[in-house]
């Protein structure tokens, strides 16, 4: 694993030296410090960052600095990160107070964006950072995206390989599934539900119906132990998650991932968005399978926040031994019975 790391650490440096392998950047502010960080990067190309503009602390009374543009003004950020595709911000505002600290990141992090923070300003800041150097420059990590680039892609890679070969191994008893459904009870043997994903998108989640035909009739509704809504057929399904198969199909499709956040109904997560804080930061991943939640015992009627939590947690450490490790807990867990909230 270390020699691997290595490897990928010279092969970046080799390419960022080039031209290549760079992250857009966008710098947050124009005074001394900024411009120090703007030179700096210019002449170190192995850093790895390529300059689209710098945003200005007041009124835009300038076009440019030394040759890159202004683009606009704080409340511009959401706007300007999703336009260029930024990758990584930097806010270099020596003097800045506290809440306007706080309004600038709450702004970016609407973003799937890096951001660190010139740090004399450390005093005001709370949690866990880490400290970065820029050609001798310390900037503080408030937020570091873990799942980007060549991380992403060997992600996917594991979902189009797992999608496939759980749909193939596992079609003949799929194929029981439904004929066990349709004896039971008319209706259809899937059954489509709308959840949000990456980016608070929705998606079509598909699941094998193990509920009455009518049992949302009148509206969305919390599954409860011993729920009457639940057929005898999908009361099984549900405590082995079994129900829960068909999301192969959405893997497969790229909408949702092996691993990740499990997608939530537009109900509650704009419900949850208003009492939760952060709650919307955990769509910076696609939604999964399974996830570090789930696996920790948060699933069926347990703490949103702290489900919240976790999800975060796994965002922001994602690995590839993170996910192996998950599914494999997953497993484990619906063998020995060890789940005791799914139902």
């Amino acid at each position: 694993v270390s020699v691997g790391r290595e490897f990928h650490r010279t092969l970046q440096h080799y390419l960022r030296k080039r031209g290549l392998s760079r992250d857009n950047l966008l710098i947050i502010g124009t005074s001394r410090i900024a411009r120090d960080i703007l030179q700096k990067i210019r002449t170190r190309p192995e850093l790895g960052y390529r300059i689209i503009g710098m945003v200005h602390e007041g009124e835009k009374d300038k076009t440019e600095i030394r040759g890159i543009p202004i683009l606009g003004v704080y409340t511009d950020l959401p706007y300007l990160i999703d336009l260029y595709h930024i990758e990584q911000v930097i806010i270099a505002l020596p003097n800045a107070k506290r809440a306007e600290l706080v309004e600038l990141v709450t702004l970016c992090q609407r973003g799937h964006v890096d951001i660190k923070i010139y740090p004399d300003i450390f005093a005001y800041m709370a949690g866990d950072l880490n400290v970065d150097d820029l050609g001798g420059t310390p900037l503080l990590t408030v937020r570091d995206i873990a799942l980007r680039g060549w991380k992403l892609s060997l992600k996917r890679a594991m979902d189009i390989f797992g999608a496939i070969f759980g749909l193939v191994f596992l079609s003949p008893l799929m194929l029981l599934t439904a004929l066990l459904i349709k004896l039971e009870s008319p209706g259809p043997v899937f059954y489509s539900q709308i959840r949000m994903s990456l980016d608070g998108k929705p998606i079509r989640m598909i699941k094998f119906r193990s509920m009455r035909q009518d049992a949302e009739k009148h509206g969305a509704g919390w599954t409860i132990p011993n729920d009457p809504r639940v057929t005898r057929v999908g009361r099984f399904m549900r405590r082995t998650s079994w129900d829960e198969i068909p999301n192969l199909i959405n893997v497969l499709f790229g909408q949702m991932s092996l691993v990740g956040p499990r997608p939530e109904r537009p109900v509650y997560v704009q419900q949850f968005r208003q009492s939760i804080p952060r709650y919307m930061e955990r769509h910076r991943e696609k939604g999964g399978m399974t996830g570090w939640a789930q696996v920790n015992g948060l699933r069926g009627d347990t703490s949103i926040a702290e489900r919240t939590a976790y999800d975060l947690w796994y965002v922001e450490n994602w690995s590839l031994w993170l996910d192996i490790k998950i599914i494999l807990r997953t497993v484990y867990q619906i063998i020995a019975r060890k789940d005791v909230n799914a139902y």
